[in-house]
This record gives structure tokens, C-alpha cells and sequence, in this order.
């Protein structure tokens, strides 16, 4: 219940720190805005539907308007109008009738409501959006909530070392919508993440580290709610601090916090993606929610030529302005409150080149990772880049700086296109597999650098991989314009489901080789969610506003091939942990010719059992390799492990190297991976199946000859 506004005091505050802070006193109130003429805080009951007080912030210290109510206590709700000039020519958008999001929020009290009212200028000026709109949208916008300090999750002490990493992307409410034997309020949550089933399955797949898509609070794109659709992935934030209250069954924060807790002790990471490179208030025609009504010219970059329009490197409408040293604050305090308050492992950040774009382009020793470097909460964090946006120079794979990890799409073209069976990208695959030393390792940089994955949220699934040559994004009613063509697919002769039976095994053989290169690339394996069970979008390669089975594991309609995929998987994850060589920390590579040891020592051999020649290498029209990795190590008994590759359509002999015994540890004929039989090869020759690879183990003749004596 609300107390009487009589027992409030407004006191000049602190401008530090910012946001809504609860004090001994009462509540300290601190928002950043350079432009600004007046700000006024607007206080709401704790339902955030009854305005109670609006208060003037008199004081500014260094562009921090601050103020503090003595009395106040957590629970009640807030808003800011801000004044200024609305001159969207010259950047400033301000208009005191749209309340707006303080984004230091940790908490909000409701779900959002598109209305017409979030616009700052009418609606029917859309063209010049240079008229000013005087309609209040206080009415259909949620209201911060004052919160009490979070207790700090526990902290995790099971950090995975970075070459033993296995992440597996997934998505909060996609992941348990549908799973049975989660109590119904809780599937498609946080908790329902956190359910002993779930954490148990990934246990037993061989995951070490859970990636989440966006939790942090985001809104449907206006377009999309207009077409009955809603923003599924959820890159179109709305504040970065607040965990996305519809994932939650109870409060956001606390289940927040207790998810991750549950993961923690059940020894698994937690990595979030995180989206600090736009906004949804969107482009010039975009509403005004928070940031653009607060200083839409210190967040946002703006055209030189005429700042009324937004900078667009990323493709969504507009660009946080990471150069801004108030921005950059903003983003950093955000990281710090998921990593040191909610107990997070890492970030993997959307469209990454933002952070590192600086006024003469990408900057590896920026500002941003500067001060992620030095900083001692997010210094030990796990960091990985999407090192892409469309803006000039927006490319920038492999330049991000030691200590970060990035994705790699050239590992998921390339991988593709080999099993495709496509000419001349044999010298390709091999980089590829082999940790892409081309690309890390001359700045200094390990294998794990390298985020090898087949399929993400972005593209086809695994499975649709196999099954469709074309994208099928009708569902999507942007008449399947949207979605890149690129796949690199091949549907085998019939586009999508089909009851062949002989189309059907050679699909799931190729999901197999896939999954199996995925695993045993030097790197770090990232699994898309549901790949090991066959998971379809229907061929739906841009999925991105489909929150419904499209999207959705489906847990009851899997079948036998389905859970055999998911043995295949969680065996091969095996093989990488039991094989130290299938996880290298380093990348290997010859002997030095100066003769110096090394533990590990690499061959890459053609079908004849010889060293590829420089012809061979050249010639597109090879398809077939043998990928020999050699350990002198005594705790690896000498162990080498050897990858037979066909992706041709015929079968292929291979002689296997001299000098060793081998033995089978892989097969992508058999649906769970193990070989038939427990065999040893005597002729050293192997007839491998079309599209298969198998994978041997060797102990050196004379070393068995010791064992044995």
C-alpha cells in the first residue's frame, strides 16, 4: 500500500550512482543527459498505474540530473519526462508528454503496450516526423520499479578451461515450452530452465556451457505486432538491465539469479547474448521509449550531413554510441550487474564490430576493450564476438583482441559446402577443422578463439540443412524476401519431408557428419538447440518472429531416429573429452625443423596413406582426406587419432598409415557413432562408405610390442 507523499523529503541527491538507488535514507535518483533543459521524475504507486508526485530535478552535477527522496521505499514506481528542444535536424528529440524508461532500470512493472501515443510526432506526419505530438504516453508505457539491492548469485567456481568449452545455444522459453514433465507455469521460463530434467539432459549430452539468447528486457517490433507476429529472438532491447519479465513465473530478478544458481551447481556456465549495439526505439520514424526522449545526441549516432537521421551499421534502424564515454559507462555498468549481481559466466555480444568502431574504424585496443581488459569483474569473463555488421569495415573476423573468442562463419560455410560435396574447398576444410590458425593464431591467439558451429538461430537448423535447397520463410509475411541465401544446403532430391526412405537415411548419415566435424574440429563447438535431436523450422531460415513450434522443441513428438541422433552426439562429445588431442589448447603443427620437441605433431594424408601433395592440395577435384593427429605424450600412451573424410558419393578406399595398429572409435554408418565390433585393422585398408567419416585410434606397432612382452 502506498504511503501518504506528507512523509516524503526531496533532497539534492548524489549523481552517483545512477539510477534508482535504495539508501538508509530513502531513494537517490540519478539520470545522465547532456542536452536537456529540465527533467522531471515522475513518481507512481507501487501498481505503477497512479501518478503520486512529480518532482523537478534542480541539481546537475557534471550532466547527471539528481535528486533524493528521504521517506521513499523500494517497491514504488517511476518515469522521467524530459525537457528540451525537439530539433530532430540537429539530433534533439525531447518531448516532456512521453514518459520515459530510466535506463538504469532493473525492474519493470509491466509488460509493454504498443500505441500510437509512444510517437513524438503525429502520426499522420510520419514523412518529416518533424511536427511535435503533445499526446500523453504515460498510459500505455510500463514504469520502472524501485528495487532493493539483489542478493548476488553465488558465485561459480567450475569455470571451464576454454579448450574444454562445449556451448550450446538455446533459447529461454523455445527450450522447455513444450516439455512435459515441467510444471505448466514453468515451462518456457527461467525456471523451467533450471528444472533437474532439463539440467540433467544437458548434463548427459556433454554441454559445459549454456548460451542464452537475449534475456534482458525487449519489445516487439511495431511492424510485427501490426501482422499478428512477435520478435521471438528477442535483438530489439528495450533496457539493459532488466531481465525480460515474460520468461519469469515469479519476480524476473530473484528466479533470474536463481536459475543461473541451479546451473552453477550442477557445474554448467552461463554465457548471455547481449544486443548493446542498437535499440528498440529504431530508426527516425522509430518511438521514443527511453534513450532518444533522455539525449537522443549522446546516444545515438547520427548522420553528419543531417543528424535527424541515424547512423545504421547494424540494419536494425539505428546505433548505440559506444564512442560517448557516458554510453560506454552504461554498457559497462550493465555488464557488471549481470556478471558481479546476477552471476553470469560471459557474453557473447551481437554485431561486435559496434564496440569496437571508434572514429578511424575498428580499433582492437579501443576504449571498450581496454577497460573490459582492466576490469576485474569482466577480465575473467567468457567473451565471444559476432565479428560482423554492416557498417564501413564491418568485417573484422579475427581482429578482436586476445582474450575474446568469435564466431566463426567461414568454419560453417566451409564445413557445409564440404559435405555438399562442392570442388576446391578441400585446402578450406582442412583450416578449418584444424582450429583456422590462418585467422587466430598470428595475433597470438589459441584454438578456442575459434566459435566452430553448423547451424545457430540465424539459418537452418541442422536437419533443414539436409532437407531443403531453398529458404521457405513465407510464415514470416515478407513475401520469403528476408533471410540470406546463402545456405549452402542440399535437400538430396526432395525439397523437405518425404517418405523416401533411402533420401531419409542419407539425411540423417549427413546430419551425423556434420554434428561429428562440429565435435571434433580443433575450437570450440557451439551446438544450435535441438540439432542433436533432428530439430526443423520447416526450412525456415530466419525464424526470428516465430514464437510458436517452429521455433519450439518439440519434446513429445521426437522418435527413435530422433534420441538416436542425441546418443550420437552425446558420444562423440565423449570421444572429445577422453582424446586430449581432439581439444588441444594450442594449435598444433609440424615439427619445428630445428628438431625441437612438441607434444603434438599433425599429418594430412591422402587415400594412399601418403603426406597431400602441393598438386593434390591444388586440384579441386579431390574430396577425400585422412587427418592424422599425433601425440608423443606418455600419459597419451602414444596416442594418435585419425579422421577419414568422404563427402563424395561413392565409397573410397583409404590405406591407413604404416607403422600403427588401429582401431575404430567412430563411424557415421552406425546411428549411434560406435563401430560394428571392436576390431583391429590387420590389412590397414578401409572401405569407407559414401558420405561418412570414421575415426581411428593408433598405438605404434612397436609400442604394443612393449606392452605385450
Amino acid at each position: 500500500m502506498s504511503k501518504s507523499t506528507d512523509s516524503f523529503h526531496i533532497a539534492a541527491g548524489e549523481a552517483y550512482p545512477l539510477g534508482a538507488t535504495v539508501t538508509e535514507e530513502g531513494v537517490n535518483f540519478a539520470l545522465f543527459s547532456a542536452n536537456a533543459e529540465q527533467v522531471e521524475l515522475c513518481l507512481y504507486d507501487t501498481a505503477g498505474k497512479k501518478e503520486i508526485m512529480r518532482i523537478q530535478l534542480r541539481e546537475k552535477t557534471d550532466d547527471i540530473w539528481h535528486c533524493a527522496i528521504e521517506g521513499l521505499q523500494a517497491g514504488y514506481c517511476y518515469g522521467y519526462r524530459v525537457y528540451g528542444p525537439f530539433d530532430p535536424s540537429n539530433g534533439h528529440r525531447f518531448n516532456p508528454h512521453k514518459l520515459l524508461i530510466d535506463p538504469y532500470a532493473k525492474q519493470l512493472s509491466s509488460a509493454f503496450t504498443w500505441h500510437e501515443s509512444h510517437y513524438a510526432y503525429p502520426a499522420d506526419d510520419t514523412e518529416l516526423d518533424l511536427a511535435f505530438d503533445t499526446v500523453d504516453s504515460a498510459d500505455f508505457m510500463p514504469k520502472a520499479v524501485i528495487l532493493e539491492p539483489v542478493g548476488a548469485a553465488a558465485k561459480n567456481t567450475d569455470i571451464v578451461p576454454w579448450n574444454e568449452t562445449v556451448i550450446y545455444e538455446t533459447h529461454v522459453k523455445g527450450f522447455t515450452k513444450l516439455h512435459k514433465r515441467i510444471p505448466g507455469k514453468e515451462r518456457g521460463t527461467y525456471c523451467g530452465l533450471a528444472h533437474p530434467d532439463v539440467i540433467a539432459y544437458l548434463l548427459d549430452l556433454g554441454i559445459t556451457t549454456v548460451e542464452l539468447l537475449p534475456v534482458q528486457t525487449f519489445v516487439d517490433e511495431h511492424f510485427l505486432v501490426k501482422k499478428g507476429l512477435n520478435n521471438y529472438w528477442g535483438y530489439n532491447t528495450l533496457n539493459f538491465f532488466c531481465p525480460h519479465g515474460p520468461y519469469a513465473s515469479t519476480k524476473p530478478d530473484e528466479e533470474f539469479i536463481a536459475t543461473v544458481n541451479a546451473l552453477h551447481e550442477a557445474g554448467l556456465e552461463v554465457i548471455l547474448d547481449v544486443v548493446y549495439n542498437h535499440t528498440a526505439e529504431g530508426n527516425h520514424l522509430g518511438p521514443t521509449l527511453s534513450f532518444r526522449g533522455i539525449d537522443n545526441a549522446s546516444y545515438y549516432s547520427l548522420e553528419q550531413s543531417d543528424a535527424r537521421f541515424y547512423v545504421n551499421d547494424t540494419g536494425c534502424g539505428n546505433t548505440l554510441n559506444i564512442k560517448h564515454p557516458r554510453v560506454r559507462q552504461l554498457v559497462l555498468d550493465s555488464l557488471r550487474y549481470w556478471a558481479g549481481d546476477l552471476g553470469v559466466d560471459g557474453f557473447r555480444f551481437d554485431l561486435a564490430t559496434v564496440m569496437g568502431r571508434e572514429a578511424d574504424g575498428f580499433n582492437p585496443n579501443g576504449y571498450f576493450f581496454e577497460i573490459v581488459k582492466q576490469d576485474p569483474i569482466l577480465a575473467t569473463k567468457k567473451l565471444i564476438a559476432e565479428p560482423w555488421d554492416i557498417g564501413p569495415g564491418g568485417y573484422q573476423m579475427g581482429n578482436f583482441p586476445i582474450g575474446w573468442s568469435e564466431w566463426n562463419d567461414k568454419y560453417r560455410d566451409t564445413v557445409r559446402r564440404y559435405w555438399r560435396g562442392d570442388s576446391g574447398v578441400l585446402p578450406e576444410f582442412a583450416r578449418r577443422i584444424h582450429g583456422s590458425s590462418d585467422i587466430f593464431e598470428g595475433g597470438g591467439r589459441r584454438p578456442s578463439a575459434s566459435v566452430n558451429f553448423i547451424a545457430a538461430h540465424d539459418g537452418f537448423t541442422t536437419r533443414d540443412i539436409v532437407s531443403y535447397n531453398k529458404k521457405h520463410n513465407e510464415d514470416n509475411k515478407e513475401q520469403n524476401q528476408d533471410g540470406h541465401n546463402a545456405n549452402f544446403s542440399y535437400n538430396h532430391g526432395i525439397e523437405g519431408p518425404t517418405d523416401n526412405r533411402e533420401i531419409n537415411q542419407l539425411r540423417l548419415r549427413q546430419q551425423r557428419n556434420l554434428l561429428a566435424t562440429l565435435l571434433i574440429s580443433q575450437g570450440t563447438p557451439m551446438l544450435n538447440m535441438g540439432d542433436e535431436l533432428g530439430r526443423s523450422q520447416q526450412g525456415n531460415n530466419n525464424a526470428y518472429c516465430q514464437d510458436n513450434e517452429i521455433n519450439w522443441l518439440n519434446w513429445s513428438s521426437l522418435v527413435y531416429e530422433n534420441w538416436q541422433l542425441k546418443s550420437f552426439v552425446r558420444y562423440v562429445l565423449w570421444l572429445r573429452r577422453e582424446y586430449p588431442l581432439l581439444q588441444s589448447s594450442t594449435h598444433i603443427h609440424k615439427p619445428h625443423e630445428d628438431g625441437s620437441e612438441q607434444t603434438y605433431n599433425i599429418h594430412w594424408l591422402n587415400v594412399h596413406g601418403e603426406e597431400m601433395s602441393e598438386e593434390e592440395w591444388n586440384n579441386g577435384n579431390e574430396h577425400a582426406l585422412c587427418w592424422m593427429l599425433e601425440s608423443t605424450a606418455v600419459s597419451d600412451k602414444h596416442c594418435t587419432v585419425t579422421t577419414l573424410f568422404n563427402p563424395l558419393n561413392c565409397n573410397t578406399l583409404f590405406q591407413l598409415p604404416e607403422g600403427w595398429q588401429w582401431r575404430p572409435i567412430l563411424d557415421t554408418r552406425n546411428e549411434d557413432g560406435r563401430p560394428s565390433g571392436n576390431y583391429v585393422t590387420g590389412t590397414q585398408a578401409i572401405l569407407l562408405m559414401q558420405k561418412s567419416l570414421m575415426m581411428f585410434v593408433g598405438i605404434r606397432e612397436i609400442d604394443k610390442a612393449d606392452t605385450t612382452s
